[in-house]
């Protein structure tokens, strides 16, 4: 597109894309916007290097004009969008990329690529820890998904409210917690459960995690004890009725005058399954594959669509597409969160026409800008950048009505007003 762009003249009209999504996930009442920061920090270093130059030169793929734009390109246009960890719901436009339609063109499959599965990963990871109530979430992922996405998870699990990550590129990387436990193979290691259970104290301290069902958990429980005593830190739980065993092993640990000790369970849990553990003695859950594959929705199926183009010192022109199911609204949009008078959300009012404001809506702007003259804005990206998503989430879900909770199927969880 690029290269018979450049070849008609049409590759530097001024144009703005937008990202957003038809309908939301089967079950979800809401979307979670993730991934801005990684893209951003993304975009900073999008460019094309010399072997990658050499390799669309070698297959002729694109022709010499083209590769000596690609060598010289830099994003120098804007974004604007809503702040990572905003809710979203169908047809909210998430992102907007405004620059010359080759600059934005080349970006739509890096977008949607970081921007579908850490949304996602986002949508599950809120359903989660909203069933969770409180209660910690740690994600444990990584061995059930790519490398690259596995980070990507950990640092989207952190926005929306998970206390610590695995995953230790996560952590180093955007200054999320840590927190790991053994795995079987380390007690399978050992000749007994008492030589590595006594081995994990040793290296680690009473205030360790034991995990107590390789074998037997009552037995595994009071070895844990008897080693580490009073002040063993936490047992896990990762197979079997998690429900009954809980319930029987905080009893045991009671019992044994262990009343500080924590439980800890994980093995495929989802927001389901976390919901059914609320009545459970539970101080924390892991949670892993699940998360990392959205819980069933691996994609936020956004879409990245041309709305608006203009000449050079012309106004601007709406563009749109009629395709049967598939259909976009052009002109660039202007989004705001109608509130009631308890700053209750009622709506998402999206229009093409003009401020929002000046037809009467009251409630939040939810766009902001990103990017500006090609250059990131401060704020986004890095570690800073988790911690204001993680608020940000925390804020936009507080405005939510109660059914935002609710697991089963339904409705979004308002609706989407265009004007």
């Amino acid at each position: 597109m690029v290269q018979a762009a450049l070849r008609s003249g049409a590759a530097h009209r001024r144009c703005t894309f937008e990202v957003f999504s038809r309908k939301l996930p089967a079950g979800r009442r809401y979307g979670v916007v993730a991934g801005t920061g990684r893209m951003l920090e993304g975009l900073e270093q999008f460019r094309f290097g010399q072997a990658e130059l050499d390799y669309l030169d070698s297959q002729k793929i694109v022709d010499d004009d083209t590769l000596q734009f690609l060598a010289n390109y830099r994003f120098s246009g804007e974004i604007t969008g809503y702040a990572e960890g905003e809710v979203y719901l169908p047809h909210s436009p998430v992102l907007q990329v405004t620059a010359s339609f080759a600059e934005a063109c080349l970006l739509e499959t890096f977008v949607l690529s970081v921007m579908n599965h850490d949304s996602a990963v986002a949508a599950a990871g809120s359903r989660m820890t909203m069933a969770a109530d409180g209660r910690p979430c740690v994600e444990m992922g990584s061995r059930r998904t790519q490398e690259y996405a596995a980070t990507a998870a950990a640092r989207t699990a952190a926005v929306v409210g998970f206390a610590a990550t695995s995953n230790l590129e996560a952590g180093r990387r955007w200054g999320i917690p840590t927190l790991g436990t053994a795995a079987h193979a380390f007690t399978l290691l050992h000749d007994s459960e008492e030589e590595a259970f006594a081995a994990q104290v040793e290296a680690f301290g009473p205030g360790t995690t034991l995990l107590v069902d390789t074998y037997e958990v009552e037995p595994a429980v009071r070895k844990a004890v008897e080693i580490a005593g009073p002040e063993l830190g936490a047992v896990r739980l990762d197979s079997g009725d998690l429900v009954e065993q809980a319930h029987e092993v905080r009893k045991l640990l009671d019992s044994l005058g262990n009343n500080n000790t924590k439980i800890i369970v994980s093995s495929d849990l989802d927001e389901h399954a976390i919901a059914r553990l609320a009545a459970a003695p539970v101080d924390s859950y892991g949670v892993g594959t699940r998360l990392v594959i959205g819980s069933g929705s691996p994609t936020a199926s956004m879409v990245y669509k041309l709305v608006e183009r203009a000449e050079a010192g012309a106004e601007p022109v709406s563009v749109e597409k009629a395709s049967a199911g598939k259909a976009s609204t052009g002109g660039k949009k202007q989004a705001l969160r109608s509130l009631d008078d308890h700053g209750r959300a009622e709506a998402e009012v999206i229009s093409a026409r003009g401020p929002l404001a000046d037809a009467g809506y009251v409630g939040r702007q939810l766009q902001v800008p990103l990017v500006v003259d090609g250059e990131v804005q401060p704020g986004f990206t890095g570690a800073e950048g988790v911690q204001q998503a993680t608020q940000r989430h925390r804020d936009s879900l507080a405005e939510l009505p109660s059914d935002a909770h609710r697991l089963s199927d339904g409705d979004p969880v308002i609706p989407t007003i265009f004007r």
